[in-house]
């Protein structure tokens, strides 16, 4: 049988390996992303379920946080890789999108308490 395949029968035995590649970083970022938003809509939906039946209104400024976080991340992963934009708009763009991430979780917290009134 080994004259068919031309190799002994011990290495065709063996399953080939493949080398470990990681994800890239850009893919990190998003996957992240995802996870945080599938935690939040997980929370936010059993929480209709195991309270008094009322949805928790009022959390969009809550919503927005991890993807502009994600944004700011993903402007600087694509000037390291690129190039582009410049680095002085990629940083404006990452600080503008993480001061928006702050700006908008005080309206998100005060949205969230305000269900527990």
């Amino acid at each position: 049988m080994s004259d068919v395949n031309n190799k002994p029968e011990s290495e065709s035995q063996q399953p080939e390996r493949r080398e470990y590649t990681p994800a890239p970083p850009a893919k990190r970022v998003l996957a992240w992303v995802g996870v945080v938003y599938m935690v939040i809509v997980t929370a936010l939906t059993t929480y209709m379920y195991f309270a008094d039946g009322n949805a928790l209104t009022g959390l969009a400024p809550l919503l927005t946080i991890p993807g502009l976080v994600g944004l700011g991340v993903m402007v600087l992963l694509n000037h390291r890789s690129t190039g582009a934009p410049r680095k002085g708009i990629a940083w404006a763009i990452a600080v503008v999108c993480w001061l928006a991430a702050v700006w908008f979780l005080f309206p998100g917290i005060a949205g969230l308490l305000a269900n527990f009134a």
